[in-house]
């Protein structure tokens, strides 16, 4: 089963280095992360298969879970069109979709207000479509 934590976290830099090694140290693999901040506090989504696990990590971190549910990974092809066809899937079966992310191969995607800085931290890593 997978499952989706919602977890807040201050919206400042490190956050997200504390909660990967917290989770890390209890030797749960973060499967996804998605979180979109625009205030001091970010609601972070986190994908794992060993929820318990996750959760005791990030509360012996001080980050506090604020909820947590059952989602459906589907293995799908890396290709324009897919996620529509799903989420047409999705639709015609008259359920609303109120959660969605995507995690694919080794792919990581990072955002910051500082893209500049994101570039010269990463070192000027070449952008992947």
């Amino acid at each position: 089963m997978a499952t989706d934590l919602t977890i807040q976290v201050p919206n400042e830099p490190g956050a997200l280095a504390r909660v990967a090694a917290a989770v890390a140290d209890a030797g749960v693999n973060l499967s996804a992360v998605t979180c979109d901040a625009d205030g001091s506090v970010t609601d972070m989504h986190v994908l794992v298969k060993h929820p318990e696990a996750a959760k005791h990590a990030l509360a012996t971190a001080a980050v506090t879970v604020t909820g947590q549910r059952e989602v459906v990974v589907v293995e799908c092809e890396d290709r324009p069109g897919v996620l529509a066809d799903l989420a047409r899937q999705v639709a015609e079966a008259g359920v609303n979709i109120d959660l969605v992310y995507v995690a694919t191969g080794t792919r990581v995607v990072f955002g910051s207000r500082d893209i500049e800085g994101l570039r010269r931290a990463l070192g000027e890593v070449p952008a992947v479509a």
